[in-house]
């Protein structure tokens, strides 16, 4: 299945088709991916995606733990912020937040992306303070200038800092620039970019779940 194109309401209706198959006797422990395209796997199958890849590796060591991709194509920070009330009705044990990337690529203020995610992180922490998170750091081409590709970049460790949560220092790493790892449009990752993806994710979040 495909998040690329879908509406704020449809993908709030996936989000509860993906929630409804755990019965209350279920003991799995969500995890929630919020984040953009990069999240929703644009241009490929949704089960090529990243999140779906973890939870591959998840039901492969049998960790009870279920995968919600909550990425929404074209979100920016102000977006996600408007919509993360909806994803929080359902219980969340470890949240992941990969936004900024849109905000970056249309010149948005710098104090403005960081204000919106602090606003997400804050959201989240009210709801389910016993919830583990993480921020997935991102950086821009250098066509915005060194100030703010920069500025941009620190965004997310001051985030994770700030707030005591885990860091994946950069989502794209080993990815971003590399032509055969990503479509056409040079932005999105192939399948195979994401099984890349996947692995960096992996390092940060393993241990986490071997806490909890």
């Amino acid at each position: 299945m495909r998040v690329k194109g879908f509406g704020i309401l449809a993908l709030i209706l996936l989000w509860f088709g993906q929630v409804a198959a755990a019965t209350p006797a279920d003991s799995s422990q969500v995890i929630l991916f919020f984040g953009d395209s990069l999240t929703a796997g644009y241009g490929i199958a949704q089960e090529q995606a990243f999140p779906a890849l973890i939870q591959d590796r998840l039901d492969s060591l049998e960790w009870k733990y279920q995968v919600v991709n909550a990425g929404l194509s074209g979100e920016t920070s102000a977006g996600g912020l408007r919509r993360i009330a909806w994803m929080l009705r359902r219980r969340v044990e470890v949240f992941v937040l990969e936004l900024g990337a849109n905000d970056g690529l249309r010149g948005v203020p710098l104090t403005e992306t960081e204000r919106n995610l602090q606003a997400i992180i804050d959201k989240v922490k009210g709801r389910y303070p016993q919830a583990k998170l993480v921020v997935a750091g991102m950086r821009l081409p250098p066509n915005l200038g060194p100030e703010y590709t920069e500025g941009f970049r620190a965004i997310f460790p001051r985030l994770a800092e700030r707030n005591g949560t885990a860091l994946i220092p950069f989502l794209l790493e080993g990815v971003a620039g590399v032509p055969e790892l990503n479509l056409p449009d040079g932005i999105h990752p192939t399948p195979e970019g994401h099984r890349l993806v996947t692995a960096t994710v992996w390092q940060v979040l393993e241990p986490i779940l071997r806490q909890k």
